[in-house]
């Protein structure tokens, strides 16, 4: 009888795991290409956005340009009885710290906080720039409405605030505008170091820059596609470690990359008709952008972009030359489009921070027997673990059991050497922590 009971247990918690949950849906519903366009279109308005541009004016350059952005976030957060701290976060960088940086300036971020109500110091953090430039980047006068880079990320990162901020979550998120980022990625590393210094625990970072694109520089037309960016294995990773990697593997299984087939997965799960494409890469080819100082010191970040890139439309002056209108400009900026990958970020924001922690201390064992062993520590808030496994050549987690409160199972029949294996923590609604991949071996 009471196995019976068991296994009656066992599949009610399988049956509950494998549902969607309807507040994801909701929360897809209500993000607004509408109010996408409109903040789209008033950041175009301030006529350049640039790091070393006008900050006393109250209708042009970045410091007008902020302004309006901190002024949105606490608009939301009165609207949501003060849910969002808000505030700058800022560093001050001298003339001549690289090539870019022609004068003495403040780096600005405007942040917004929605605290957590049980582990409020794990963070997710939704970013976008709050910077354009011209074809030269020192150039911080003439007109650069960069509409689409990145307005479209810094407006799709105020509107996942306005969605999310009607919702209480367990871990908390950041909602922020980083500045610098054309000048050399200032503002992330402000804000990472800040993070650092505050001993935050950051579980993701969502970079946003240029999501608003459909139509390529290829001639490829596209509103399904995206791109998800992620490194492999983090830099500060430690020489003991990347030995163990020849003989066990991870090579493409750091905290970044389980981060992108997290999002890959929700994605998938709850709009299946775009098309996540995860890029074995920490950027595109030869280029950076704003996770990468929160990878640098050991923290999970992805970039989430459009796929298809028109390069007569970043970083150029406003021109027309041989029939080709050259300039970032509102008119070259798909709305729709920008709303989509919005609540992308928006539904694994909610799933990240409703899910509980992650699993610590993750080993695997079963050299050379028939079976997979897995054990970890249990993490409060679970009720139950999910081991996920795939093929060594396989991109995403492909195979999955759901074993229940335990702390350790064997996959009998399954041989360790054919397959990579992680572990993910699930609550009682379903939601499941990023997947973790062992850390250590037993016998």
């Amino acid at each position: 009888m009471k196995k019976l009971l068991l296994l009656f247990s066992l599949c009610i918690s399988c049956t509950l795991i494998s549902q969607t949950n309807a507040r994801i849906y909701d929360i897809i519903q209500d993000v607004s290409a509408a109010r996408i366009e409109a903040d789209i279109t008033t950041l175009a308005g301030f006529g350049t956005r640039h790091t070393l541009s006008d900050t006393v004016s109250h209708t042009r350059g970045i410091g007008a340009a902020r302004r309006w952005i901190k002024s949105s976030f606490d608009k939301i957060s009165k609207n949501c009885d003060n849910c969002l701290d808000v505030f700058y976060q800022k560093n001050f960088v001298k003339k001549g710290d690289n090539d870019r940086i022609v004068k003495d300036v403040w780096i600005n971020n405007v942040v917004a906080i929605q605290k957590g109500t049980k582990y409020p110091n794990r963070y997710i953090i939704m970013s976008g720039d709050i910077d354009s430039r011209v074809t030269d980047a020192n150039n911080f006068t003439d007109d650069s409405p960069g509409a689409n880079d990145n307005a479209s990320g810094m407006a799709g990162t105020i509107e996942a605030a306005r969605v999310l901020s009607k919702y209480s979550f367990e871990s908390s998120i950041v909602y922020v505008g980083l500045s610098g980022e054309e000048q050399g990625l200032y503002g992330g590393k402000g804000l990472a170091e800040y993070a650092q210094k505050n001993n935050w625990e950051i579980i993701g970072v969502l970079n946003n820059d240029m999501i608003g694109n459909i139509k390529g520089v290829n001639g490829v037309v596209s509103n399904r596609d995206f791109r998800i960016f992620s490194e492999p294995v983090p830099p500060t990773e430690t020489e003991r470690e990347r030995r163990a990697r020849r003989f066990y593997g991870g090579e493409v299984d750091g905290i970044s990359r389980q981060l992108a087939r997290y999002i890959h997965k929700t994605t998938k799960t709850y709009m299946p008709e775009m098309n996540p494409m995860m890029v074995y890469r920490l950027d595109r080819f030869g280029r950076g952008g704003h996770h990468k100082p929160f990878n640098d010191i050991g923290f999970p970040g992805v970039r989430i972009m459009e796929a298809h890139e028109n390069y007569t439309q970043q970083h150029q002056d406003i021109r027309t030359e041989n029939g080709i209108e050259y300039g970032d400009k509102l008119k070259f900026v798909n709305f729709d489009y920008a709303a989509k990958l919005t609540v992308v970020n928006a539904i694994n924001l909610a799933s990240l921070a409703w899910a509980p922690p992650a699993p610590k201390n993750v080993a695997i064992g079963g050299i050379v027997e028939p079976s997979a062993k897995l054990k970890w520590n249990t993490v409060e808030g679970a009720v139950g673990y999910k081991i996920y496994w795939r093929d060594t050549t396989s991109p995403t987690w492909d195979h999955s059991r759901f074993v229940g409160d335990v702390s350790e199972y064997t996959l009998n029949g399954i041989v360790i050497d054919n397959y990579f294996f992680g572990v993910a923590a699930v609550d009682e609604n379903g939601f499941e922590s990023v997947v973790v991949f062992p850390n250590s071996i037993f016998r």
